[in-house]
């Protein structure tokens, strides 16, 4: 059994929750908890090397079920080298996206199956799920929009994609939310950064009291 807290993030493309995690990690850090703030796919270098393959935007002839492998192969190292070991020692560890999303991406806006991709996925994670994963719903169009304005220099490929891909993500985040309440949280987006970090915290500070 696990000693640690393991939290997730997720959202569509410019929900801001990369901004949001590290805000909390620092605050967290300075009350005194060990926090491991870490991402997918990547978080150590195997994984943020499958991570340069997946996200360079002149793949873009890369076959849906190569690209859900290629996540799970990165999410099974970066569990095996980084997060377990930090749980083992009763750290918190942060992620930034985790199963849900390759659910939602591929086998939901993909369309390659979502029973197929969480097969693949339970192969590489074993039995390690997140203890809370805090879900950061927008509009595809605002997020979209956030990325034009915000990181235009970092477009990677997922960003390239038809508004009808992005539309497809919220919708799978959604169903995923309503079907697994008691772990996804669902935080509107749309406020403002402190008020978006001020419900994730809460949340989060509610599952570090009840470990």
């Amino acid at each position: 059994m696990n000693k640690g807290l393991f939290i997730t993030v997720e959202g569509p493309e410019g929900a801001g929750k990369t901004t949001i995690i590290q805000l909390i990690a620092e605050e967290l850090q300075t009350e005194g908890y060990s926090v491991i703030l870490t991402r997918e796919p990547g978080g150590i270098p195997i994984a943020e090397k499958i991570r340069n393959i997946i996200l360079d935007k002149a793949h873009t002839e890369m076959d849906p079920k190569t690209e859900a492998l290629l996540y799970a192969a990165a999410r099974r190292q970066h569990l095996v080298q980084k997060v377990v070991p930090a749980l083992e020692k009763g750290d918190i560890v942060l992620c930034d996206r985790f199963i849900d999303a390759s659910i939602v991406y591929q086998g939901y806006a993909r369309k390659i199956g979502v029973e197929e991709v969480l097969a693949i996925n339970e192969f590489a994670v074993e039995n390690t799920m997140p203890n809370l994963t805090l879900y950061f719903d927008i509009e595809p169009e605002i997020g979209l929009a956030r990325i034009k304005k915000n990181r235009s220099s970092e477009v990677n490929r997922l960003d390239l994609e038809g508004l009808s891909f992005h539309k497809l993500v919220r919708e799978g985040y959604l169903t995923l939310a309503e079907q697994f309440p008691n772990r996804i949280k669902k935080i509107d987006a749309n406020q403002t950064v402190e008020e978006v970090k001020k419900a994730a915290k809460a949340y989060i500070m509610d599952c570090v009291q009840k470990r």
